[in-house]
């Protein structure tokens, strides 16, 4: 007998990430930090939060703060524009259950 399989609980999560500066953190030279845009899969948003964070001190960055903006659904009731390029990055999050790293902006002085 196979055992029928439960459908996944795992959302993804569109994240804001704010990251200090580190020692080998890849960032540019001059860059005080970064802002880095996240789509995490999680049970729950919290779950996201963690398993960004702790893959991101993995990548050697300093994780400072991440701002949460809700699934792909939530996004959609409050009229957020979401291109095919994200919901494609999304859904990768969720079939792979993951967490990717869709835009680095750095900040300088």
């Amino acid at each position: 007998m196979s055992k029928e399989q439960k459908p996944s609980r795992q959302q993804v999560y569109t994240l804001l990430v704010e990251i200090g500066r580190k020692d080998g953190d890849g960032l540019p030279e001059k860059a005080t930090g970064a802002a880095l845009m996240v789509y995490a899969s999680g049970v729950d948003e919290a779950e996201a939060v963690r398993e960004t964070v702790a893959i991101l001190k993995q990548a050697d960055t300093a994780p400072l703060d991440v701002s949460g903006y809700g699934t792909l659904a939530e996004r959609e009731e409050e009229g957020h524009d979401i291109t095919d390029e994200e919901r494609h990055l999304m859904q990768r999050a969720r079939d792979e259950n993951a967490v990717i790293v869709a835009q680095v902006t750095p900040f300088f002085d």
